[in-house]
């Protein structure tokens, strides 16, 4: 039953993320574009430029941040990590890798004086 809803969600986020493609790529460009502006703004000299790159990145921020989609489709790529690590996990029992018999008189001993 677990793998099943593992098996859903991957489903469901795989679907969100493919419509948000648009989205996240319109926001990683608007991202670059304030960047850039950035750059350019703390290397200008002149008043004019000063203002010019400024107006570019207040800009460019504000479409980076009324992109909603692109944050949705993001949720969704973090969802279909968390479906792949799951999927992969080994669950590894710790008393069958170890034949040591002092571990397991360990083990034995925390037990009986529980």
């Amino acid at each position: 039953m677990k793998k099943f809803g593992l098996v859903v969600l991957g489903i469901v986020a795989g679907l969100i993320l493919a419509i948000n493609v648009g989205p996240i790529i319109a926001l990683a460009v608007t991202g670059v574009i304030a960047l850039v502006s950035y750059h350019y703004w703390r290397k200008s000299h002149s008043m004019f430029a000063k203002v010019f790159w400024m107006t570019i990145l207040i800009i460019s921020v504000i479409s980076s941040i009324s992109n909603i989609g692109a944050f949705i489709g993001i949720i969704a790529l973090i969802g279909i990590y968390y479906v792949y690590r799951k999927w992969n996990d080994r669950h590894v029992n710790p008393d069958v890798l170890t034949n040591d018999p002092f571990t397991n008189f360990e083990r034995q001993w925390n037990e009986l004086t529980k």
